[in-house]
């Protein structure tokens, strides 16, 4: 790596709002932040990048973070890059299973600085985000600075409807799959905006869909419910609404 090459961190998430916190914190260390949306391309990222450390979600659609962890760690070339799971249901089941499959470490939504800091020292040592910020002036000291906040809500916001009529027409086909995937994005997503409301509906969602006999009254009635409390965020934040 040259001089001026920056260190290289991989963020493999279907959540623009994780990928957007993520980018925001490690640029703020002058670190180079490749993102991409499933395991696939994620394995893709990593063989042309060879990034330093690897953030990854378990959840999600057509490839997930098992199978791409399971991969990565075939592969001579990138076996031995770090990989921390993000995760919004981070049991002790879940978690056993994905330091089995090779992950370093395992953290949960929402995304916490302090907790982010401490793995990356311990895994890439105490003096790493300092040496890799060199003489950078910090710009965001704070993770949860308040023009970030507005920014994920207004991203949020924005993708909502989509997520809304992918909801409604899951719930139709009784797609449990879609909806899980959905309610599992969600729910690592409220607390990163400032709802966890938000996260809270979701966790009684996705939860209720792993049931052995879903109550599907339950999740409608759950589903309605975040419905109108997004709206009275969006009415709450009209101006931001309109620069969507």
């Amino acid at each position: 790596m040259s001089g001026d090459e920056k260190i290289k961190i991989l963020v493999v998430d279907d959540s623009d709002i994780i990928r957007y916190s993520l980018k925001n914190f490690f640029e703020d260390y002058n670190l180079e932040v490749i993102t991409c949306l499933n395991g696939l391309e994620g394995i893709q990222k990593a063989i042309e990048h060879k990034p330093r450390l690897i953030f990854l979600d378990i959840m999600m659609p057509n490839f997930d973070g098992i199978k791409m962890l399971q991969v990565i760690k075939l592969l001579d070339d990138l076996k031995a890059i770090p990989v921390i799971v993000i995760s919004a249901n981070a049991d002790k089941k879940n978690v056993l299973a994905v330091l089995e499959a090779g992950a370093d470490r395992v953290i949960s939504k929402p995304l916490q600085k302090d907790v982010i800091i401490g793995y990356i020292k311990e895994i890439l040592g105490s003096d790493f985000l300092d040496n890799a910020r060199g003489s950078k002036t910090s710009v965001l000291p704070e993770y949860e600075n308040q023009a970030i906040k507005k920014q994920l809500l207004k991203y949020f916001l924005h993708g909502f409807p989509i997520k809304k009529k992918a909801i409604v027409e899951a719930f139709e086909g009784k797609n449990t799959n879609l909806l899980k995937t959905i309610f599992h994005e969600l729910r690592g997503v409220g607390g990163t905006i400032g709802y966890k409301e938000i996260t809270d509906i979701s966790a009684e969602v996705e939860d209720g869909l792993n049931a052995y006999n879903i109550n599907w009254f339950h999740v409608k009635t759950k589903s309605d419910e975040l419905f109108k409390l997004v709206d009275e965020i969006r009415e709450t934040h009209k101006n931001l609404v309109k620069e969507c």
